[in-house]
């Protein structure tokens, strides 16, 4: 596989598709939005919506520069991989497909119990209600600041990077409709899957909720390792942050996570208490 080609798949050339779907996707948020708007009038939060359209813009904008933390490092695990994986099988599919959603699941728990993770991540619980255009407020300093390194180990393993890259697109996509809180339980399927009742429960501020449900298209691995948490209709949910942004402003949404890391690292003394900044818990 050209170097290029794995350039391309993480830089400017894949800005069309991301764009198309970025469309399509906003399309049905707005769709939701309306819907719900009829069914109680007010009771829906359009400027939140539009700050996760306005913060998704910025992104596509960001992506298109081809700035990437990882995309080097994509090249060079490729470069030295331990082999070659053909996608020419069911098996290497099921393979790459159980692979990125286990490194997912530990993506997004190091996002939630890493402060130089969190400083991205928080711009997605930001919103104070759960919605489908919540799923599209990832902010855009996250490939600035390697979230994407957890996958590197994929393509080191011999998964070809463009397979990789697709299979972490297609688990964002499918989270996208398991932001919609008025979905009903799915039976059986809430034992395996990654669900609208479960989604929203990782979405509580909730002392109850706090840090669970962490899984991309699996809930098995929350189950496994202990971060599983059962919606309790007894406990209204409480979205947003434990410290509510009440802000509508798409540079203070994305940046807020920043300057409050870089506050604290300048209030910190010494090497060890900064780097207890950094890596420890938010």
């Amino acid at each position: 596989m050209p170097i290029e080609a794995i350039r391309d798949t993480l830089g400017p050339q894949a800005l069309p598709w991301f764009a198309a779907a970025f469309l399509v996707l906003l399309g049905i948020a707005c769709v939701e939005g309306l819907a719900r708007s009829l069914l109680r009038p007010g009771s829906y939060d359009w400027r939140a919506s539009a700050a996760s359209f306005a913060d998704a813009l910025i992104r596509r904008g960001v992506d298109a520069l081809g700035l990437s933390l990882v995309a080097p490092l994509f090249v060079l695990a490729w470069e030295h991989r331990l082999q070659t994986l053909e996608m020419s099988s069911p098996a290497a599919f099921v393979a790459l497909f159980l692979g990125q959603d286990f490194l997912y699941y530990w993506y997004h728990r190091m996002a939630h119990r890493v402060r130089w993770f969190w400083a991205s991540h928080t711009v997605h619980h930001s919103p104070n209600q759960l919605s489908l255009a919540t799923a599209l407020r990832l902010g855009w300093t996250g490939r600035l600041t390697g979230n994407g390194l957890f996958y590197v180990l994929l393509v080191w393993l011999g998964f070809p990077p463009l397979a990789v890259t697709a299979a972490v697109t297609l688990n964002l996509l499918y989270q996208f409709w398991v932001h919609a809180p008025w979905m009903p339980r799915l039976g059986p399927l809430e034992w395996v899957l990654n669900t609208p009742t479960h989604h929203k429960v990782h979405h509580a501020s909730n002392p109850e909720y706090l840090d669970c449900n962490y899984g991309g298209v699996l809930i098995v691995f929350d189950r496994l390792f202990g971060t599983f948490v059962e919606y309790r209709p007894e406990i209204p949910i409480r979205y947003g942050l434990t410290r509510p942004l009440h802000s509508y402003n798409p540079l203070r949404i994305a940046l807020h996570g920043w300057l409050e890391l870089g506050r604290d690292l300048l209030r910190a003394r010494g090497l060890r208490a900064r780097l207890g900044v950094l890596v420890g818990p938010p």
